[in-house]
């Protein structure tokens, strides 16, 4: 396992991130953290590494600068967001020392949580970002809005059972998405996966849906 503190420069931006890759991985995925949050998020991190054992490589970055936020409209400007998270998809792709399997063709998955998962649905709706899958924890997708139906890698959901106001908006935005396509409530677990083992199981749901779906895909 390689662990290598980076900066993803975009354009005059340089936002510090965190790249792990394991041996001979299978996929990469690129993690979006939600409002008020970071690269250090711990729960991002608990999930990177149930994906790092499954020999999956992961990439933990901010994606506001400190400055930036400050500005509460920041946190919530998803364009902005799916921007930076798939500009440093490409930045990835394109680093020669990050691992060297990337330049090998390896699967890109996306991971958001909160306000993090409208971002990797709207980077996803690109065409030109090519992600292979996005998995959504306690994420808000219906802050996605116009683009859902334009998102085409498969796509799972995953909500507390008692995250009651946001499994509404989650079964909203299934009903808008017209790719593959599938929500998973977690029993007993609130908004932010707190109570004893509710992360974990959404930590190997996500594991299990970015091996199902990024599996035997090679970029050209």
């Amino acid at each position: 396992m390689h662990v290598t503190d980076v900066i993803v420069v975009l354009d005059q931006l340089g936002l510090p991130g965190q790249v792990t890759v394991p041996d001979d991985p299978r996929g990469v995925v690129v993690f979006a953290h939600g409002s008020g949050s970071s690269r250090l998020s711990p729960r991002n991190q608990a999930v990177a590494r149930t994906l790092n054992e499954a020999r999956l490589a992961t990439l933990l970055f901010d994606l506001l600068t400190d400055a930036e936020a400050v500005d509460r409209e920041n946190v919530f400007d998803i364009p902005l967001l799916a921007g930076r998270l798939a500009g440093a998809t490409a930045w990835l792709r394109d680093q020669p020392a990050a691992p060297a399997a990337l330049s090998e063709g390896l699967p890109v998955g996306l991971f958001g949580a909160s306000t993090g998962a409208a971002a990797a649905l709207w980077a996803a709706s690109q065409p030109d970002t090519d992600i292979g899958a996005v998995v959504s924890r306690g994420g808000r997708p219906d802050l996605a809005g116009v683009v859902l139906g334009q998102v085409r890698a498969p796509t799972l959901l995953l909500v507390g059972g008692l995250d009651r106001e946001v499994l509404r908006l989650n079964r909203y935005a299934l009903g808008r998405l017209r790719c593959p396509a599938q929500l998973i409530v977690v029993p007993g677990a609130t908004h932010l996966f707190e109570e004893p083992g509710t992360l974990q199981v959404a930590a190997e749901c996500a594991r299990d849906w970015f091996l199902a779906h990024l599996a035997g895909i090679r970029q050209a």
